[in-house]
């Protein structure tokens, strides 16, 4: 895993401090998605994934993992959701209703 790290002159006398923020890196998380090296760049590149460019490299903050591994809906992505089962119900319901009798 990457990591940022702030660290504070130590010729102004204060100690050294670190920050850090874990990442993790395009090619782990493409691992973890089961997806190419190239597909999860185009992914970032789309604003698909958020990401951010340390040095040469980029890197996805851990705080965005749980939901590009799926395992929590976005706001917008549950009223799509909501939207398109209204719809369906709309268009089908009398299907639904005896499909749900058999």
């Amino acid at each position: 895993m990457l990591t940022n790290t702030l660290l504070v002159n130590k010729k102004e006398g204060n100690a050294m401090k670190h920050i850090e923020n874990e990442y993790i890196s395009i090619p782990q998380l493409a691992k973890m998605l089961g997806l190419s090296r190239i597909a999860v760049f185009k992914k970032v590149k789309q604003g698909e994934i958020k990401a951010f460019k340390i040095g040469r490299n980029y890197a996805v903050p851990m705080k965005y993992l749980e939901s590009i591994l799926g395992k929590a809906l976005s706001k917008e992505d549950k009223e799509e959701i909501g939207r398109a089962v209204k719809k369906t119900v709309a268009e089908y319901g009398q299907t639904l209703k005896q499909l749900g009798r058999e």
